[in-house]
């Protein structure tokens, strides 16, 4: 209940004071790559329920738009999604995830359905912490996953190794941060996050 209480208090509190910068965003987006300033996409949260994630635009739209994401999709980020994806901006419409109780700030990243049903027994046990905008396997792994799925030139390929060396290193940190999860850590990940940030 004091995770949710503070998730809830700062996200309010964070809604207000971004308020600008969200609206800024969404023009610049609106401007610059036409119409369609948000994404949303599937994905499996707490307990193995489904929701939608929202997040900024950052791709041109494709017919065929599923999977982890890869070097076979570079072509198709547009020069304002670079910039708020280097500086990890587009995630801010997950503050709406954040109230309606979807994600927490800190957790595991949340899965695709896809991987979720080839690996049922390990999301079964990643998928009892609230999914996060941030998280341990995200400031752990976020790095090195990007370079290796750098160089897929096709989806299956993604895929393929995405589920070979990702999946399952991912988990294990999630699975280190639900061990030692308290409110004290949510705020040590979420400044190392904003640190990052910023060095990026």
């Amino acid at each position: 209940m004091a995770k949710r209480l503070f998730d809830l208090t700062f996200a309010v509190i964070l809604s207000g004071l971004l308020m600008p910068v969200l609206a800024g965003i969404a023009l610049w987006l609106r401007v610059a790559q036409g119409r369609g300033v948000f994404y949303a996409s599937e994905r499996v949260g707490l307990g193995g329920r489904p929701f939608t994630i929202w997040k900024f635009r950052t791709m041109v739209p494709a017919a065929e738009d599923s999977g982890a994401s890869g070097g076979h999709q570079a072509r198709r980020i547009t020069a304002p999604g670079r910039v708020l994806r280097r500086t990890r901006l587009d995630e801010l419409p997950q503050l709406w995830n954040i109230l309606r109780g979807d994600m927490s700030f800190v957790g595991p990243r949340p899965p695709l359905r896809t991987y979720v049903e080839r690996f049922p027994e390990l999301y079964g046990q990643v998928l009892q912490s609230r999914p996060g905008v941030t998280g341990l396997a995200t400031l752990v792994f976020h790095s090195y996953e990007a370079r290796l799925l750098a160089g897929c030139v096709k989806a299956a390929e993604t895929d393929a190794l995405y589920a070979r060396r990702c999946v399952l290193r991912k988990a294990r940190l999630d699975l280190i941060y639900a061990d030692h999860a308290s409110l004290c850590f949510d705020l040590v990940l979420m400044g190392r996050t904003l640190i990052r940030m910023a060095m990026e």
